[in-house]
Protein backbone atom coordinates (compact mmCIF):
# COMPACT_ATOMS: atom_id res chain seq x y z
CA UNK A 1 0.00 0.00 0.00
CA UNK A 2 1.14 3.48 -0.79
CA UNK A 3 1.28 5.92 2.07
CA UNK A 4 0.42 9.61 2.10
CA UNK A 5 2.95 12.16 3.21
CA UNK A 6 2.34 13.46 6.70
CA UNK A 7 3.64 16.85 7.79
CA UNK A 8 3.48 16.98 11.57
CA UNK A 9 5.80 19.99 11.65
CA UNK A 10 3.95 22.18 9.10
CA UNK A 11 2.33 24.31 11.80
CA UNK A 12 5.67 24.86 13.55
CA UNK A 13 7.34 25.83 10.27
CA UNK A 14 4.57 28.29 9.44
CA UNK A 15 5.07 29.93 12.84
CA UNK A 16 8.77 30.62 12.42
CA UNK A 17 9.95 34.22 11.80
CA UNK A 18 9.77 37.54 13.59
CA UNK A 19 6.01 37.96 13.32
CA UNK A 20 5.18 34.41 14.31
CA UNK A 21 3.90 33.63 10.79
CA UNK A 22 4.67 34.00 7.13
CA UNK A 23 5.41 37.61 6.17
CA UNK A 24 3.31 39.26 3.52
CA UNK A 25 6.24 39.54 1.13
CA UNK A 26 8.36 36.66 2.30
CA UNK A 27 8.28 32.99 3.02
CA UNK A 28 8.53 31.25 6.39
CA UNK A 29 11.14 32.72 8.69
CA UNK A 30 11.45 35.90 6.63
CA UNK A 31 12.80 34.22 3.53
CA UNK A 32 11.47 34.93 0.03
CA UNK A 33 8.59 33.01 -1.51
CA UNK A 34 9.14 29.29 -1.67
CA UNK A 35 9.82 27.98 -5.14
CA UNK A 36 7.46 25.14 -6.02
CA UNK A 37 6.50 22.97 -8.96
CA UNK A 38 2.83 22.63 -9.85
CA UNK A 39 0.55 20.24 -11.66
CA UNK A 40 -2.33 21.85 -13.56
CA UNK A 41 -5.56 19.91 -13.09
CA UNK A 42 -7.44 19.01 -16.27
CA UNK A 43 -10.50 16.89 -16.98
CA UNK A 44 -9.94 13.78 -19.06
CA UNK A 45 -11.51 10.43 -19.71
CA UNK A 46 -9.80 7.55 -17.93
CA UNK A 47 -10.33 3.81 -18.33
CA UNK A 48 -11.65 2.14 -15.19
CA UNK A 49 -11.10 -1.48 -14.24
CA UNK A 50 -12.28 -3.71 -11.40
CA UNK A 51 -10.33 -6.66 -10.03
CA UNK A 52 -11.60 -9.66 -8.04
CA UNK A 53 -10.45 -13.09 -6.94
CA UNK A 54 -12.04 -15.93 -8.90
CA UNK A 55 -11.88 -19.70 -9.31
CA UNK A 56 -12.02 -21.64 -12.56
CA UNK A 57 -14.70 -24.27 -13.18
CA UNK A 58 -15.69 -26.27 -16.22
CA UNK A 59 -18.25 -24.58 -18.43
CA UNK A 60 -20.08 -27.91 -18.41
CA UNK A 61 -19.64 -30.70 -15.89
CA UNK A 62 -21.67 -33.81 -16.71
CA UNK A 63 -22.02 -36.95 -14.64
CA UNK A 64 -21.74 -40.17 -16.64
CA UNK A 65 -24.22 -42.85 -15.54
CA UNK A 66 -25.43 -46.08 -17.12
CA UNK A 67 -29.07 -46.26 -18.21
CA UNK A 68 -29.33 -50.03 -17.71
CA UNK A 69 -28.18 -52.50 -15.08
CA UNK A 70 -25.57 -55.17 -15.74
CA UNK A 71 -21.98 -56.28 -15.35
CA UNK A 72 -19.35 -53.71 -16.39
CA UNK A 73 -17.20 -55.49 -18.97
CA UNK A 74 -14.72 -52.81 -20.05
CA UNK A 75 -13.56 -49.23 -19.56
CA UNK A 76 -12.86 -47.70 -22.96
CA UNK A 77 -11.16 -44.39 -22.07
CA UNK A 78 -8.02 -43.12 -20.39
CA UNK A 79 -8.64 -41.26 -17.16
CA UNK A 80 -7.76 -37.56 -17.26
CA UNK A 81 -7.62 -37.46 -21.05
CA UNK A 82 -9.88 -35.65 -23.54
CA UNK A 83 -12.91 -37.50 -24.93
CA UNK A 84 -15.31 -36.63 -27.74
CA UNK A 85 -19.09 -36.45 -27.53
CA UNK A 86 -20.51 -39.87 -28.43
CA UNK A 87 -17.27 -41.70 -27.66
CA UNK A 88 -17.75 -45.03 -25.85
CA UNK A 89 -16.59 -44.83 -22.24
CA UNK A 90 -17.84 -48.16 -20.80
CA UNK A 91 -19.28 -51.42 -22.10
CA UNK A 92 -21.92 -53.30 -20.10
CA UNK A 93 -22.48 -57.03 -20.78
CA UNK A 94 -24.95 -56.99 -23.71
CA UNK A 95 -25.91 -60.71 -23.78
CA UNK A 96 -29.11 -60.40 -21.74
CA UNK A 97 -30.27 -57.38 -23.72
CA UNK A 98 -29.49 -59.05 -27.07
CA UNK A 99 -31.69 -62.00 -26.05
CA UNK A 100 -34.50 -59.68 -25.02
CA UNK A 101 -34.24 -57.88 -28.38
CA UNK A 102 -34.49 -61.19 -30.27
CA UNK A 103 -37.58 -62.13 -28.26
CA UNK A 104 -39.18 -58.75 -29.03
CA UNK A 105 -38.48 -59.17 -32.74
CA UNK A 106 -40.28 -62.56 -32.63
CA UNK A 107 -43.21 -61.02 -30.75
CA UNK A 108 -43.56 -58.34 -33.41
CA UNK A 109 -43.60 -60.96 -36.16
CA UNK A 110 -46.29 -62.99 -34.36
CA UNK A 111 -48.41 -59.92 -33.65
CA UNK A 112 -48.14 -58.83 -37.28
CA UNK A 113 -49.33 -62.31 -38.44
CA UNK A 114 -52.33 -62.23 -36.09
CA UNK A 115 -53.23 -58.74 -37.22
CA UNK A 116 -53.08 -59.81 -40.89
CA UNK A 117 -55.37 -62.76 -40.13
CA UNK A 118 -57.86 -60.54 -38.32
CA UNK A 119 -57.87 -58.11 -41.26
CA UNK A 120 -58.61 -60.93 -43.72
CA UNK A 121 -61.46 -62.26 -41.58
CA UNK A 122 -63.05 -58.83 -41.29
CA UNK A 123 -62.70 -58.31 -45.06
CA UNK A 124 -64.45 -61.64 -45.81
CA UNK A 125 -67.35 -60.98 -43.44
CA UNK A 126 -68.04 -57.44 -44.63
CA UNK A 127 -69.85 -58.35 -47.94
CA UNK A 128 -71.60 -61.27 -46.23
CA UNK A 129 -72.88 -59.00 -43.53
CA UNK A 130 -74.17 -56.59 -46.18
CA UNK A 131 -76.23 -59.50 -47.69
CA UNK A 132 -77.44 -60.56 -44.22
CA UNK A 133 -75.57 -63.85 -44.62
CA UNK A 134 -73.83 -63.50 -41.22
CA UNK A 135 -75.09 -62.17 -37.94
CA UNK A 136 -74.34 -58.77 -36.49
CA UNK A 137 -72.39 -60.46 -33.67
CA UNK A 138 -70.08 -62.35 -36.01
CA UNK A 139 -69.27 -59.20 -37.95
CA UNK A 140 -68.70 -57.15 -34.74
CA UNK A 141 -66.41 -59.87 -33.39
CA UNK A 142 -64.35 -59.77 -36.59
CA UNK A 143 -63.98 -55.98 -36.43
CA UNK A 144 -63.00 -56.17 -32.72
CA UNK A 145 -60.41 -58.87 -33.46
CA UNK A 146 -58.91 -56.63 -36.17
CA UNK A 147 -58.65 -53.67 -33.75
CA UNK A 148 -57.16 -55.84 -31.02
CA UNK A 149 -54.62 -57.21 -33.47
CA UNK A 150 -53.56 -53.67 -34.46
CA UNK A 151 -53.13 -52.68 -30.80
CA UNK A 152 -51.11 -55.83 -30.02
CA UNK A 153 -48.83 -55.09 -32.96
CA UNK A 154 -48.20 -51.54 -31.71
CA UNK A 155 -47.40 -52.83 -28.21
CA UNK A 156 -44.98 -55.44 -29.62
CA UNK A 157 -43.24 -52.80 -31.72
CA UNK A 158 -42.91 -50.51 -28.66
CA UNK A 159 -41.26 -53.32 -26.69
CA UNK A 160 -38.95 -53.90 -29.62
CA UNK A 161 -37.91 -50.24 -29.61
CA UNK A 162 -37.31 -50.37 -25.85
CA UNK A 163 -35.21 -53.53 -26.06
CA UNK A 164 -33.20 -52.08 -28.95
CA UNK A 165 -32.52 -48.96 -26.84
CA UNK A 166 -31.49 -51.09 -23.86
CA UNK A 167 -28.98 -52.92 -26.04
CA UNK A 168 -27.60 -49.60 -27.29
CA UNK A 169 -27.40 -48.35 -23.69
CA UNK A 170 -24.90 -51.10 -22.87
CA UNK A 171 -22.44 -48.76 -24.63
CA UNK A 172 -22.08 -45.87 -22.17
CA UNK A 173 -21.05 -42.86 -24.26
CA UNK A 174 -19.65 -39.41 -23.44
CA UNK A 175 -22.54 -36.91 -23.46
CA UNK A 176 -20.21 -33.97 -24.27
CA UNK A 177 -16.66 -33.34 -25.40
CA UNK A 178 -14.27 -32.60 -22.56
CA UNK A 179 -11.82 -34.19 -20.15
CA UNK A 180 -12.79 -37.44 -18.46
CA UNK A 181 -12.29 -37.64 -14.73
CA UNK A 182 -11.28 -40.65 -12.62
CA UNK A 183 -13.35 -43.77 -13.13
CA UNK A 184 -15.52 -44.54 -10.11
CA UNK A 185 -16.13 -48.18 -11.07
CA UNK A 186 -13.85 -50.94 -12.36
CA UNK A 187 -14.45 -53.90 -14.66
CA UNK A 188 -16.57 -56.66 -13.17
CA UNK A 189 -18.69 -54.30 -11.10
CA UNK A 190 -22.45 -54.82 -11.09
CA UNK A 191 -23.84 -51.51 -12.32
CA UNK A 192 -27.28 -50.87 -10.85
CA UNK A 193 -28.37 -48.26 -13.39
CA UNK A 194 -28.65 -44.46 -13.27
CA UNK A 195 -28.21 -44.31 -9.49
CA UNK A 196 -24.53 -45.30 -9.81
CA UNK A 197 -21.97 -42.66 -10.87
CA UNK A 198 -19.33 -44.00 -13.28
CA UNK A 199 -17.27 -40.86 -13.98
CA UNK A 200 -17.62 -37.20 -14.95
CA UNK A 201 -16.73 -35.28 -18.10
CA UNK A 202 -15.70 -31.63 -17.76
CA UNK A 203 -15.72 -29.19 -20.68
CA UNK A 204 -12.79 -26.80 -20.28
CA UNK A 205 -13.03 -24.86 -23.56
CA UNK A 206 -14.38 -22.37 -22.92
CA UNK A 207 -13.71 -22.33 -19.20
CA UNK A 208 -15.75 -20.40 -16.65
CA UNK A 209 -14.42 -18.29 -13.79
CA UNK A 210 -16.67 -17.70 -10.79
CA UNK A 211 -16.07 -14.63 -8.63
CA UNK A 212 -17.99 -12.48 -6.17
CA UNK A 213 -18.54 -8.72 -6.26
CA UNK A 214 -18.88 -7.34 -2.68
CA UNK A 215 -22.29 -5.79 -2.13
CA UNK A 216 -20.83 -2.55 -0.77
CA UNK A 217 -18.63 -2.17 -3.85
CA UNK A 218 -21.56 -2.87 -6.17
CA UNK A 219 -23.44 -0.10 -4.36
CA UNK A 220 -20.53 2.31 -4.74
CA UNK A 221 -20.29 1.57 -8.46
CA UNK A 222 -24.02 2.13 -8.84
CA UNK A 223 -23.81 5.50 -7.08
CA UNK A 224 -20.89 6.62 -9.27
CA UNK A 225 -22.84 5.67 -12.39
CA UNK A 226 -25.87 7.61 -11.19
CA UNK A 227 -23.66 10.63 -10.42
CA UNK A 228 -22.15 10.51 -13.92
CA UNK A 229 -18.63 9.82 -12.67
CA UNK A 230 -18.53 6.36 -14.20
CA UNK A 231 -19.79 4.87 -17.46
CA UNK A 232 -20.14 1.11 -17.75
CA UNK A 233 -19.88 -0.68 -21.11
CA UNK A 234 -23.14 -1.03 -22.98
CA UNK A 235 -25.10 -4.04 -21.82
CA UNK A 236 -22.50 -4.78 -19.14
CA UNK A 237 -20.26 -6.38 -21.79
CA UNK A 238 -17.01 -6.13 -19.85
CA UNK A 239 -13.82 -7.49 -21.36
CA UNK A 240 -12.24 -9.96 -18.96
CA UNK A 241 -8.51 -10.24 -18.40
CA UNK A 242 -7.15 -13.09 -16.27
CA UNK A 243 -4.05 -12.84 -14.10
CA UNK A 244 -2.64 -16.21 -13.06
CA UNK A 245 -1.31 -17.15 -9.63
CA UNK A 246 2.29 -16.53 -10.74
CA UNK A 247 1.43 -12.93 -11.72
CA UNK A 248 1.47 -13.51 -15.47
CA UNK A 249 -1.46 -12.46 -17.65
CA UNK A 250 -3.35 -15.15 -19.56
CA UNK A 251 -3.09 -14.52 -23.29
CA UNK A 252 -6.80 -14.97 -24.12
CA UNK A 253 -9.42 -12.35 -23.28
CA UNK A 254 -12.89 -13.36 -22.15
CA UNK A 255 -16.26 -11.80 -21.47
CA UNK A 256 -18.64 -11.41 -18.55
CA UNK A 257 -21.61 -13.72 -19.18
CA UNK A 258 -23.53 -13.69 -15.87
CA UNK A 259 -24.12 -11.38 -12.91
CA UNK A 260 -26.56 -12.36 -10.19
CA UNK A 261 -28.87 -9.78 -8.63
CA UNK A 262 -29.06 -11.81 -5.42
CA UNK A 263 -26.57 -11.29 -2.59
CA UNK A 264 -25.15 -14.47 -1.05
CA UNK A 265 -25.79 -14.13 2.71
CA UNK A 266 -22.73 -16.16 3.71
CA UNK A 267 -20.24 -13.98 1.80
CA UNK A 268 -22.08 -10.69 1.21
CA UNK A 269 -21.21 -10.85 -2.48
CA UNK A 270 -23.06 -11.04 -5.78
CA UNK A 271 -21.97 -14.04 -7.79
CA UNK A 272 -20.64 -13.29 -11.26
CA UNK A 273 -19.19 -15.46 -13.98
CA UNK A 274 -16.72 -14.90 -16.81
CA UNK A 275 -16.24 -17.06 -19.89
CA UNK A 276 -12.71 -17.36 -21.26
CA UNK A 277 -11.45 -19.30 -24.32
CA UNK A 278 -9.19 -22.16 -23.32
CA UNK A 279 -8.28 -24.06 -26.50
CA UNK A 280 -4.94 -25.33 -25.20
CA UNK A 281 -6.29 -26.36 -21.78
CA UNK A 282 -3.83 -24.06 -20.00
CA UNK A 283 -6.51 -23.21 -17.43
CA UNK A 284 -7.68 -26.14 -15.36
CA UNK A 285 -10.79 -26.32 -13.14
CA UNK A 286 -10.17 -25.35 -9.52
CA UNK A 287 -7.42 -22.76 -10.09
CA UNK A 288 -7.53 -19.44 -8.22
CA UNK A 289 -6.95 -16.44 -10.47
CA UNK A 290 -7.49 -12.69 -10.54
CA UNK A 291 -10.32 -11.45 -12.75
CA UNK A 292 -9.93 -7.93 -14.19
CA UNK A 293 -13.00 -6.33 -15.75
CA UNK A 294 -12.19 -3.72 -18.38
CA UNK A 295 -14.36 -1.49 -20.53
CA UNK A 296 -15.68 1.09 -18.04
CA UNK A 297 -14.74 4.77 -18.44
CA UNK A 298 -14.51 7.69 -16.02
CA UNK A 299 -15.50 10.78 -18.07
CA UNK A 300 -14.17 14.20 -17.07
CA UNK A 301 -12.04 12.71 -14.32
CA UNK A 302 -9.52 14.86 -12.45
CA UNK A 303 -6.30 13.41 -11.08
CA UNK A 304 -3.30 14.54 -9.05
CA UNK A 305 0.10 12.88 -8.57
CA UNK A 306 0.36 10.72 -5.49
CA UNK A 307 3.07 12.84 -3.91
CA UNK A 308 0.82 15.93 -3.92
CA UNK A 309 -1.66 14.40 -1.45
CA UNK A 310 -1.04 15.09 2.22
CA UNK A 311 -2.68 13.90 5.41
CA UNK A 312 -3.86 16.36 8.03
CA UNK A 313 -6.00 16.31 11.18
CA UNK A 314 -9.10 16.93 9.09
CA UNK A 315 -8.27 14.35 6.43
CA UNK A 316 -6.55 14.37 3.08
CA UNK A 317 -5.70 17.65 1.36
CA UNK A 318 -3.49 19.23 -1.29
CA UNK A 319 -1.87 22.64 -1.63
CA UNK A 320 -3.02 24.74 -4.57
CA UNK A 321 -1.61 28.06 -5.74
CA UNK A 322 -4.21 30.73 -5.01
CA UNK A 323 -4.82 33.91 -7.03
CA UNK A 324 -2.50 35.72 -4.59
CA UNK A 325 0.36 33.31 -5.28
CA UNK A 326 -0.01 31.72 -1.87
CA UNK A 327 -0.31 28.10 -0.78
CA UNK A 328 -3.96 27.26 -0.10
CA UNK A 329 -4.79 24.02 1.67
CA UNK A 330 -7.64 22.33 -0.21
CA UNK A 331 -9.46 19.30 1.31
CA UNK A 332 -10.04 16.56 -1.28
CA UNK A 333 -12.01 13.35 -1.56
CA UNK A 334 -10.07 10.62 -3.33
CA UNK A 335 -11.29 7.77 -5.45
CA UNK A 336 -9.18 5.02 -7.01
CA UNK A 337 -5.65 4.86 -8.32
CA UNK A 338 -4.98 5.68 -11.96
CA UNK A 339 -1.40 4.64 -12.55
CA UNK A 340 0.71 6.84 -10.23
CA UNK A 341 -2.07 9.34 -9.66
CA UNK A 342 -5.10 9.66 -7.43
CA UNK A 343 -8.53 10.22 -8.93
CA UNK A 344 -10.04 13.21 -7.09
CA UNK A 345 -13.84 13.05 -6.83
CA UNK A 346 -14.30 16.26 -4.81
CA UNK A 347 -12.23 19.35 -3.99
CA UNK A 348 -10.55 20.25 -7.28
CA UNK A 349 -11.63 21.60 -10.63
CA UNK A 350 -9.90 21.90 -14.02
CA UNK A 351 -7.36 24.73 -14.03
CA UNK A 352 -6.36 24.43 -10.37
CA UNK A 353 -2.60 24.43 -9.92
CA UNK A 354 -1.66 21.76 -7.40
CA UNK A 355 1.75 21.98 -5.76
CA UNK A 356 3.70 18.76 -6.19
CA UNK A 357 7.28 19.73 -5.26
CA UNK A 358 8.54 21.97 -2.47
CA UNK A 359 5.86 20.86 -0.01
CA UNK A 360 8.31 20.63 2.90
CA UNK A 361 8.70 24.43 2.88
CA UNK A 362 5.01 25.26 2.96
CA UNK A 363 2.34 26.18 5.44
CA UNK A 364 -1.20 27.44 4.84
CA UNK A 365 -1.06 30.92 3.27
CA UNK A 366 2.69 30.84 2.63
CA UNK A 367 3.72 32.84 -0.47
CA UNK A 368 5.02 30.71 -3.30
CA UNK A 369 6.76 31.16 -6.58
CA UNK A 370 6.01 28.71 -9.38
CA UNK A 371 9.21 27.39 -10.90
CA UNK A 372 9.50 27.58 -14.64
CA UNK A 373 9.16 24.29 -16.42
CA UNK A 374 12.52 22.95 -17.51
CA UNK A 375 12.81 22.31 -21.25
CA UNK A 376 13.14 18.66 -22.22
CA UNK A 377 16.68 17.62 -23.05
CA UNK A 378 17.19 17.17 -26.75
CA UNK A 379 18.73 13.90 -27.83
CA UNK A 380 22.38 14.15 -28.85
CA UNK A 381 22.99 14.34 -32.58
CA UNK A 382 24.45 11.19 -34.08
CA UNK A 383 28.02 11.49 -35.32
Amino acid sequence: MRFLLVLPFAAWLAGCGPSGGAEKKGGPGGFGPAEVSVFTVEAKSLPASFEYTGQTVGSREVEVRARVSGILLKRNFTEGRPVKAGESLYTIDPATFAAALARSEADVAAAAARYDQAQRNAARLKPLYAEKAVSQKDYDDAISAENIGAADLKAARARLVQDRLNLDYTKVEAPISGVASRSQRSEGTLVSGPDMLLTTVVQVDPIWILFGVPDNEAGRIRREVEAGRLQLPKGGSFEVEVRLSDGSVYQKKGKLNFSDIKVTPATGTRESRAEVPNPSGALQPGEFVRVILRGAVRPNATTVPQRAVLEGPQGKFVYVVSDKSAAEARPVVLGEWAGNEWIVTEGLKPGDRVIIDGLMKLGPGAPVKVAEAKPEAKPAAKQ
